[in-house]
This record gives C-alpha cells, structure tokens and sequence, in this order.
C-alpha cells in the first residue's frame, strides 16, 4: 500500500513539475517574428456610434447597431481587432439583405476593453452575447463570425447558449490549431505553445488560478497600430480568452452542432488552408454551404461586394 501511494505521489509530483516547466520556460516578449497579414488601411473613423450594455457580472460593453428593417443578425470581429473594423462590412450586408446588424466588441477589446485581452473565465464571451441580445430584446439571431469570430460562433453553435443562434455565417473561420485548416507558416499569431500545453494540463485537474496569463501575441504592423482603428486594437491575449475565443478541443463536434450555415472564405487566405474547409466541416455536418472567392485574401474578404452579395443571398433565403 505504501508503495502504491508513493508511487501516486511520484506521479503527481512530476505532473505539476511537468505542466510548471512548460509554462515558465515560454513566455511573450512582446514581439512577433514575421509578416503580418495584409492590412491595407486602418480603416476610417467608424459613423455608428458606441453604443452600451451591461453584462450579467454588471461589466460594461460596447457595440455598433447598423440600423434595418429585416431580421437581426450579429457580426463578430476577429482577433486583435473590434467591432468598429468591421462596420463597412456590416453596411454592405445590411444594404443587399434589409438586415439589422449588431457589431460587438468582444469582452477585452475595442474602446471599452478592461482590462485589454482577458475575460473573467473561458466561455464568458458566449454569455456575453446571450447577455446583448436579451438587451436588445431578440431571442435569437444569425451570428455571422471572421477568423476567430467565425471560431465563436461554432463554439456557441456546442455551448450552453446555443439557442440563441439561428444559421450561421463563417467567414474564413479559426477551427483548432491542429485542424487541416490550419497553416503551419502562418506568421500573423504568435502562440506560446508550451505555455499553452501546461496550462491546459493544470486545467484538465481543475486548476485554473493561472488562466490570466498571456499566451499569444498578434503581429499588428505599427502603421496599422497608429491608425484611427489601430488605437482600439488588442495585441495579446490571455489563457482563458484565447480558449473561449475558439471551439472546443473536440471542435468537430461543434462543428457538428452547428445550425444551417455557410462557409465563405478566399483562396488567396493567408491564415488558414481555404481548400480544406470544406472537406473538414461537410465530414461534420451536412448543413453547410461552401464558396470559396478567386484571388481574395483574409482581411481582403471584409471589403469584398461578392462576399457581401454571397452573404446577404444566405441570410436572404431564411427570412
């Protein structure tokens, strides 16, 4: 019996040796080797004003509201940027569709980001949006999400607040780090791998005091940063945010959880492996519609008149 429990003591003692090794042996320097992706322009000053609402822990946030006669619908931002990036594609598609449209700041990021780059607890970005619609007084709506918020919305589409989503639009989505989708010289992010591996070890046992630690850093290139949009911008995040700003470990299964959506992206995507976004969501789900755009790059989507058309076309044939 003695042996048996020295043995699990071993065994634990080299578990948290292990997952504290991996986590002080990585940390961000603030600094990200590389090319970013093709930012273009900061973006002009966004017309919708900032509008507020307070989140059920009494948190303060901030969303845009692109006024329609049509059906609601929510566009999420991607990662390192805000809500206000994204207004010119929420007017394109609010123009070609009718649609109402809510541009969000995510929990740690935009004008009212406290702190910058961190939530409270993994998941707390899904509450949030639960807590935006009961606001504004619609039950559901249709989430349309890039990059990363395209990685929210299959990540709610599996959560606890699913029944707030009514179809779903990705545009050019974050899956898994280990997804087909993703590319292995993808320089735009740099995560902190080992970090990652460590912490996620601790909260596989419950133990998740150090989910406010930095993970990953975001290479936003310094004319974009001085920029009327770049002053927004978030350029780290934590553990816990940089979890619950993505789908699940066993992502197919959100994938799979998933509304009537559609699939949007360039073939030109310098983030993510655009040809395999197909294969790898149509073997989850037999829900989803495909385009892939000749020529168009990540963040070129967000300007794009076939992408809008494309888009407001879906939401259309719902209404």
């Amino acid at each position: 019996m003695g042996k048996v429990i020295s043995f699990v003591l071993i065994s634990v003692g080299i578990f948290f040796a292990i997952a504290a090794v991996l986590i002080v042996s990585q940390r961000p320097d603030g600094s990200v080797d590389g090319e970013s992706l093709g930012f273009q322009t900061g973006g002009p000053k966004p017309e919708a004003q900032l509008l507020e609402f307070t989140a059920r822990d009494g948190a303060t946030l901030g969303y845009r509201d692109i006024p329609g006669e049509g059906p609601l619908t929510v566009l999420l931002h991607g990662s390192g940027w805000h809500g206000a990036a994204y207004e010119n594609l929420a007017r394109m598609i609010a123009t070609r569709s009718g649609r109402r449209v809510i541009v969000p700041d995510l929990r740690g990021h935009g004008p009212l980001a406290s702190p910058r780059g961190d939530v409270d607890y993994i998941g707390q970005m899904e509450a949030d949006l639960a807590d935006l619609l009961a606001h504004i007084g619609a039950p559901s709506a249709d989430f349309i999400g890039h990059s990363s918020g395209g990685g929210l919305v299959v990540r709610l589409a599996g959560g606890p607040h699913a029944d707030i989503l009514k179809r779903a639009v990705l545009i050019a989505p974050f899956l898994k780090h280990n997804a087909p989708t993703a590319r292995d010289n993808s320089n735009w992010a740099e995560p902190q791998t080992r970090r990652i591996i460590g912490l996620s070890m601790l909260n596989t046992v419950g133990i998740t005091a150090f989910n406010g630690l930095k993970v990953i850093e975001f290479n936003l290139p310094d004319e974009i940063l001085a920029s009327e949009q770049g002053q927004w911008a978030t350029q780290a995040y934590s553990y816990r945010l940089n979890t619950g700003f993505a789908p699940r470990s066993d992502y197919k299964a959100d994938i799979a959880a998933l509304p009537d959506f559609l699939l949007i992206a360039g073939d030109a995507d310098e983030a993510f492996r655009a040809d395999q976004y197909e294969p790898v969501l149509s073997e989850a789900s037999d829900r989803g519609q495909y385009r892939l755009l000749p020529g168009v790059g990540h963040l070129d989507i967000l300007q794009n008149a076939t992408a809008a058309d494309e888009i407001a076309t879906f939401l259309g044939s719902g209404d």
